[in-house]
């Protein structure tokens, strides 16, 4: 039996996710005032993200409770369509973009912080917020592949529907420099109009890639098992 029981450790992410986000969205930045406000960002958007998936396995784990030795059909129906949801929501957006949060935002910190998160912004955000932002997505999400299988879709409509969210943030974003003339990411001031579609390019790529990562992840922790 493990010692902490998987629906305990979703309910308790879940709550961790509502308190960053409140913490954050409490810091009176100068960019939460513009154009876009917090939508702008991606790391908003993820955490957003990661919230609801959570919000919905937890949904998904009581309303397993109240079924269990219910032999309604139609209660049985509603739960298949949550799972559903829920496995599909992990498949196709809290995986790879949560993921791809970590992974791209730490790369360019590394390298250059100032083209991601300029030192500016730690007049602002404590550096738990920061860590809880861009940090421990990454484990809560493989927490929750080891601890739950889950049924991905067929490649071609999952990475149609990864495809579909890159390129609507990727024109949201270029839409916020038409507007305001200013783009989200100090990184997109330094290239040029090329450099940046190849980018753009780049980035969709990368997500879509998560996405086969999470796929082959999954079955193989699952099928392992089996």
């Amino acid at each position: 039996m493990a010692l902490v029981p998987c629906q305990v450790l979703r309910a308790a992410i879940l709550l961790s996710y509502c308190s960053i986000l409140c913490n954050y969205k409490a810091i009176d930045m100068p960019a939460h005032q513009t154009y876009g406000g917090s939508w702008k960002f991606l790391t908003f958007i993820d955490l957003v993200i990661q919230a609801v998936f959570f919000g919905i396995c937890v949904l998904t784990d009581l309303s397993s409770l109240l079924t269990k030795g219910n032999d309604s059909q139609e209660q049985e129906r509603q739960l298949k369509k949550l799972i559903s949801l829920r496995d599909w929501v992990m498949a196709v957006l809290a995986f790879p973009v949560g993921v791809f949060v970590v992974t791209m935002f730490w790369s360019i910190y590394i390298y250059d912080r100032e083209l991601v998160y300029p030192k500016l912004l730690d007049n602002f955000i404590p550096a738990w917020l920061n860590h809880g932002m861009h940090t421990t997505v990454l484990p809560f999400v493989l927490i929750e592949m080891r601890t739950t299988h889950h049924q991905y879709p067929s490649r071609s409509c999952g990475l149609a529907a990864v495809c579909t969210f890159a390129v609507g943030y990727i024109l949201w974003v270029c839409w916020i420099h038409h507007v305001t003339g200013v783009w989200v990411y100090p990184l997109l001031e330094h290239l040029s109009p090329g450099v940046k579609i190849i980018f753009f390019a780049a980035v969709t790529i990368i997500i879509n890639i998560f996405y086969l990562v999470g796929e082959v992840l999954n079955s193989y922790i699952w099928d392992t098992q089996k």
